[in-house]
């Protein structure tokens, strides 16, 4: 038996019954592929205009050169942030499963924080060649993020506005707050300056998507930017697990980026 007005609800689809923008579509987890969107130009067309028309978060882009599956995180999270404002409608992107694993320093130190370690300086460019083949390097949003670049101890003493295009995730975007993050340093002030200071959308509807897998479908530990102590980094652990590691051990690369 047919409910009153069911075949009326059958023609509605989600994306038209939900307000057209950033904050409702922020709201929504529905995780459906919309790889053929994105390549045909049109979802660049439904960022541009700030509707994020048929973009919730979970759906998925499948890189047209490495076949991986990328993540709608968040949209919108940088939007009006940075020393220059992000004034760009974007989504933030993450992928599946970790892009490849690397130390982020040669040996157990965090000098030069973030900016400072192998990880940023070398290592990244091979992930970002990976990124930017498949979502073509005119689709990824160059803007301005304040990265850590000196330690003084323990703790990150100082930072700087840079052009950030890929760079790994911090543990606010991931858990929502500091927790091995050495932001404090007695009576001393950290330098916490940062645009990523609450948790992705995606890992608040979906905290399971927080673990990641390597491309042996086992779980896989993935570095985050923060520093934890005078020789290791913060990380995403086994099972979801806030944790941290010495900077010379080998971990996951699990970054983020904007598209638009």
């Amino acid at each position: 038996m047919k409910l009153p007005g069911e075949e009326t609800i059958k023609k509605f689809e989600l994306k038209e019954i939900i307000p057209k923008n950033a904050g409702a579509r922020n709201s929504i987890y529905r995780g459906k592929d919309i790889t053929d969107l994105f390549y045909n130009g049109t979802l660049s067309q439904q960022i541009s205009a700030g509707t994020f028309d048929d973009i919730f978060i979970g759906d998925y882009i499948i890189g047209q050169i490495s076949g991986r599956k990328y993540l709608v995180a968040d949209i919108n999270y940088r939007f009006h942030s940075g020393n220059v404002l992000c004034n760009t409608f974007h989504v933030l992107i993450i992928p599946e499963k970790v892009l490849g694993t690397s130390a982020m320093n040669d040996s157990n130190t965090v000098a030069g924080a973030y900016v400072g370690s192998k990880m940023y300086l070398e290592i990244l460019a091979s992930i970002k060649n990976t990124i930017e083949s498949d979502f073509g390097l005119s689709h990824i949003l160059t803007h301005k993020n304040y990265f850590c670049n000196a330690v003084t101890g323990a703790y990150e003493s100082n930072g700087d506005w840079y052009n950030s295009t890929i760079d790994l995730m911090n543990e606010n975007m991931v858990y929502g707050s500091n927790i091995y993050h050495n932001f404090r340093n007695g009576t001393s002030k950290a330098m916490n300056i940062t645009i990523d200071k609450t948790q992705l959308a995606l890992f608040r509807l979906r905290p399971d998507l927080i673990v990641s897998l390597n491309n042996s479908g086992s779980i896989q530990k993935y570095w985050l930017r923060d520093i934890a102590s005078e020789s290791a980094f913060c990380l995403v652990g086994g099972g979801g697990s806030a944790n941290n590691a010495g900077a010379s051990e080998v971990q996951g690369i699990r970054p983020a980026f904007l598209i638009y």
